[in-house]
């Protein structure tokens, strides 16, 4: 049985400490660095991140936005991204808050949405609804990297633990996409298990 949304907040929590130490592979610091490359936000554009954790992606597309949002179920990580944004002098250029895939906790119009190493905590299903959810934010630009299988993941190289986490096929992803309005224009595959999308607005 999967873990609910309070006991994965719970869970980061936990961990919110030493997050960024753990975050360390390869696989992952090439992953964020696609989420950041490929969002490529223009200096008017209001930019939500979900599941932003300790900020890594919001903090580093802050600078070049008109306004940045964060949102995640951990307190303990919001905790963490406000200290590292205030250690940046960057408190005034991002805004985090509590909010979750399919209840983002921001009601305004967004012109680019991000989210890297999150979305994989849900159910397929759930991700289909999270990204409807998403669209309905009306940004042009939805940049996702998560986990996710190009192929048959391999049981003795894992990116993700089965007990807490749910990664989909790219193909399950594409086609959720799609159905939400989004045409998906890159697919880059980092690792068997981890690759990052972008999708655009159909007009």
């Amino acid at each position: 049985m999967k873990r609910t949304v309070e006991e994965h907040a719970s869970r980061f929590d936990d961990h919110a400490a030493e997050y960024d130490e753990s975050q360390d592979s390869e696989e992952y610091k090439a992953c964020a660095g696609l989420v950041i490359e490929l969002a490529d936000p223009d200096p008017d554009d209001v930019v939500l991140d979900i599941g932003t954790g300790t900020g890594a992606i919001a903090l580093a597309l802050a600078p070049r936005a008109k306004r940045m949002i964060g949102r995640d179920i951990s307190g303990g990580m919001l905790e963490k991204a406000r200290e590292k944004a205030a250690a940046e002098g960057l408190d005034d250029r991002v805004e985090f808050g509590e909010g979750r895939f399919r209840e983002p906790g921001y009601e305004g119009a967004v012109d680019v949405v991000t989210s890297n190493f999150a979305m994989h905590h849900l159910s397929d299903e759930e991700k289909r609804e999270a990204i409807r959810e998403i669209a309905d934010l009306g940004p042009r630009r939805f940049v996702l990297g998560d986990v996710m299988f190009f192929g048959e993941p391999d049981p003795d190289e894992p990116f993700y633990s089965p007990e807490v986490d749910d990664p989909a096929t790219v193909g399950t992803l594409v086609e959720a996409f799609t159905e939400a309005g989004f045409a998906v224009t890159h697919a880059r595959r980092v690792h068997d298990q981890v690759g990052v999308l972008v999708g655009e607005r159909l007009e």
